[in-house]
């Protein structure tokens, strides 16, 4: 009803081609618009003002022979004050901003090694949207924004990568452990050289302190037993450290039957035993 009154409706971010017997008239906004047939005005078309996007997957070659699909994403809107351009001159606008894509990114890519594109993809974006914003500006579009969303090399190069990487991870997990197993044997060592060193402190104040209860033992022997010799009590001893040490090996689960002479002569003898073995040692 509304064509056969000529009322045409407009809607809102879209905005309509109006000719007169074929010929481009005006552009009409959104709304109600009077267009009488009878005097040849009609509506040519629409055209949406709306952000549109545009999803181009371009195949191209890095400059190390690395075939890779580039996904890029385009964003683009007609403008209001150059709607006859845009509705006009282009008659198939995704076409076109594609081949304009395909221009670019492969006049870019092929100049990068592979690592160089995936850290210049925004350096690749800049370079397609600068291009595409000179040349749809001619035929009445904005470009919004241009991204590149992938680079994606192929499967075998994929793997590839990875692998590279975990044999590289695994060179830094190797060193790492093996410095600090190196760590571990210098901590060992050093303890083990520390427990020496204290072993042999412990040992040298027994020592000393053996040296120190014997002399107490002479001096005070000497002084309630008069008539006795230094030698005299060293025998005594000698013969006391004897049968201790007798006393245990026999209390020890593995030790062997030991036969040693008996007799009121023999303690002497072995006095004299210990003292000759002693001396023996301290001439060699």
């Amino acid at each position: 009803m509304g064509q056969i009154l000529g009322l045409v409706q407009v809607d809102q971010s879209t905005v309509a081609i109006k000719e007169t017997f074929g010929k481009f008239n005006e552009v009409l906004e959104p709304g109600c618009h009077f267009l009488p047939w009878c005097i040849g005005q009609q509506i040519a078309g629409y055209l949406s003002l709306r952000v549109r996007q545009l999803d181009v997957r371009c195949e191209t070659k890095t400059k190390d022979n690395v075939f890779v699909t580039v996904v890029a994403s385009v964003q683009y809107r007609a403008l209001a004050d150059k709607a006859s351009d845009a509705f006009y001159k282009l008659s198939n606008t995704r076409e076109q901003i594609q081949s304009y894509v395909f221009d670019v990114i492969r006049a870019t890519v092929p100049k990068l090694d592979l690592d160089d594109a995936f850290e210049q993809k925004n350096d690749i974006a800049k370079a397609v949207e600068d291009e595409l914003e000179k040349a749809m500006s001619t035929y009445g579009y904005e470009i919004v924004q241009t991204l590149i969303v992938d680079i994606e090399p192929d499967d075998r190069v994929k793997r590839a990568m990875n692998e590279i990487n975990a044999a590289a991870r695994m060179r830094v997990a190797a060193s790492e452990k093996a410095e600090a197993e190196k760590i571990l044997q210098i901590k060992k060592a050093e303890g083990e050289a520390e427990s020496k060193y204290l072993a042999g402190v412990g040992i040298a104040r027994q020592r000393q302190a053996i040296v120190d209860g014997l002399r107490d033992s002479v001096l005070a022997f000497s002084e309630n037993v008069p008539g006795t010799t230094a030698k005299d009590i060293m025998d005594m001893v000698l013969v006391t450290q004897y049968f201790d040490t007798m006393k245990e090996i026999g209390a020890s689960s593995k030790s062997s039957s030991v036969f040693i002479p008996h007799g009121p002569g023999a303690v002497k003898d072995v006095a004299a035993q210990i003292r000759d073995g002693l001396l023996q040692a301290n001439l060699q």
